[in-house]
């Protein structure tokens, strides 16, 4: 197959790959057949800009008090086009209304495959684009950066728990929308492989990779230099590999739904042929922006006509246009997607049809697995006053408790992998030890039985034979060992970051064939260790958790 031809998609497109061949041997989860859960996937739909939650769900129990600091934008409890009520069953600190262009947003719920979570954001929310999409991609919380300022926490997630899919033929994501790679989809080692979209015929789009421009030399250098070149190399086979999985995949597929005639449409519609031509990708990521809506947002006084109605308009019917294909087809039962945005809007509106940045926003989550309902209660608007600029500030779920408790209840992860993706700093804690346990039915969340497990010293030592030298345990804690059955009367090691600096290094005669190595200082990601001996080297990739 022609690299010019290899997608012809509806919509802008990358597919994310995330580390070279190597790191192949170097963790696998177990076998998960048995618990069939290998199939499932995530699909991540980014509403960019921050999303107005205040007029997204309204809380009808303070009606009055939301219609006070909305007098021309407020979303009507009579008339031609009232707020549609969600659920009159709810107590009153959890009776909303949805805006009037979600009607199918009611649908999914009232078939029970919605659930809505209140006030979602992070302790210390920035209002800067730029800042909070970095926090939410990084899995940070606006107190440090702790996580990592230049991984995500997607790729962490990924580089652990689909250890053993990383060579495979196909990406373990796909981000459609968007020609710039999410932040989110960088692992710790720091290439990611973004595939990205540079033209368009009447067909459709397509992507040209840029590979070496001619053939690889025959031998490759036994350097650093000889390492770097082989990456790249492996790189270039792995772009073409991936192009042919996703355009076989989107060639076997099909839609079983007659879509909208909107982008984001056509993004998911996109999702759900290369799901049912059966690509293998993991996560994937849809983008809609404009909800800056600092203006505009409304047409008018006392009128839902206007940017944010057209905005959620094509979301809900995208949404549900796009699991009514997922269900016709039956592969509902393995996916699951949620909204996410940057940060939500003041309470208050601003004077220009608008409203300006705020906190906390609610979340969506979707899906035949998905357990209907809502989490939280409606927001305090008596928090939001002159004094705080009339923000909310109550957070009520971290974004990185939905995440982790979609990467555990509903993919299977282990509290070391989640830990690895993102962990509360601030509080010394777990998310696995804060999920949202009613988020996932009963019928399709994972037993802890089938949480992911990583290898053994013992196992992870016979991968490659042609090695001379053991690296053990891998993923590290505190300790790291050497180990060689042959014998050695000296050697040296040093180990590198995903920079290439030296971190460690050390020259020691070995004690019984085998060194300790205190690696508890490092901070968590991927590093290089190399092992110097009898005039020959040898390389190892270790992960520290």
């Amino acid at each position: 197959m022609k690299r010019r031809n290899f997608l012809k998609l509806s919509a802008t497109a990358s597919a994310i790959g995330l580390m070279p061949f190597e790191l192949n041997a170097m963790l696998r989860s177990v076998n998960l057949n048995s618990c069939d859960i290998n199939n499932r996937k995530l699909v991540l739909i980014n509403l960019a800009g921050g999303n107005d939650g205040l007029n997204t769900i309204i809380p009808i129990n303070v009606y009055d008090q939301y219609a006070n600091l909305r007098p021309t934008l407020k979303i009507s409890n009579t008339g031609s086009n009232p707020y549609i009520t969600l659920d009159n069953t709810l107590g009153d600190n959890q009776l909303v209304g949805l805006h009037p262009a979600l009607t199918e947003f009611k649908t999914l719920y009232d078939q029970g495959w919605m659930r809505v979570l209140q006030s979602v954001g992070y302790p210390s929310q920035n209002k800067s684009h730029f800042a909070s999409t970095d926090l939410y991609a990084t899995g940070n919380d606006g107190n440090s950066w702790n996580n990592g300022t230049d991984s995500g926490w997607i790729g962490r997630f990924m580089e652990m728990y689909y250890a053993n899919e990383l060579s495979d033929t196909y990406p373990l994501a796909v981000q459609i929308g968007s020609n710039k790679t999410s932040l989110g989809f960088h692992g710790e080692v720091e290439h990611g492989l973004a595939i990205n979209i540079s033209g368009q015929d009447p067909s459709g789009f397509y992507t040209e990779l840029n590979g070496l421009g001619g053939s690889p030399p025959s031998v490759i250098p036994n350097s650093d230099y000889g390492l770097e070149l082989q990456y790249i190399i492996d790189t270039d086979n792995l772009s073409n590999q991936y192009s042919q999985a996703i355009s076989e995949a989107f060639n076997n597929g099909n839609n079983a739904s007659s879509y909208p005639d909107t982008d984001l449409s056509n993004q998911l519609k996109t999702v759900a042929r290369l799901i049912s031509g059966g690509l293998e990708s993991k996560v994937y990521m849809v983008r809609i922006g404009g909800f800056d809506t600092h203006n505009s947002q409304s047409q008018g006084i006392n009128t839902i006509e206007g940017t944010h109605n057209e905005l959620l308009k094509e979301v809900s019917g995208a949404v549900k246009t796009f699991f009514d294909d997922l269900d016709a087809q039956t592969l509902a039962d393995d996916v699951v997607g949620l909204t996410f945005s940057e940060f939500g809007r003041k309470a208050k509106e601003n004077g220009n049809f608008g409203t300006d940045h705020g906190e906390i926003a609610p979340m969506f989550v979707f899906g035949k697995p998905v357990n209907g309902g809502i989490s939280g209660t409606n927001v305090d608007l008596s928090e939001a006053t002159a004094t705080n600029n009339y923000q909310i500030e109550t957070v009520q779920f971290d974004y990185r408790q939905t995440f982790g408790t979609l990467l555990q209840n509903f993919l299977g992860a282990n509290d070391a992998v989640i830990d690895a993706a993102f962990f509360n700093h601030t509080a010394n804690q777990s998310f696995s030890d804060s999920k949202i346990n009613e988020l996932i039915k009963d019928s399709h969340a994972v037993d802890e039985g089938c949480y992911s497990q990583t290898l053994s010293a013992d196992q992870f030592n016979t991968q490659d034979p042609n090695k001379k030298w053991f690296i053990y345990p891998n993923p590290v804690g505190n300790t790291l060992y050497v180990y060689s059955s042959l014998t050695y009367s000296n050697f040296a090691y040093k180990v590198f970051n995903s920079s290439g600096q030296i971190i460690l290094q050390g020259s020691y005669e070995l004690l019984d064939g085998n060194l300790a190595i205190d690696v508890l200082p490092l901070a968590s990601g991927v590093y290089f260790i190399q092992i110097f001996s009898e005039n020959k080297k040898e390389t190892h990739k270790i992960l520290k958790l």
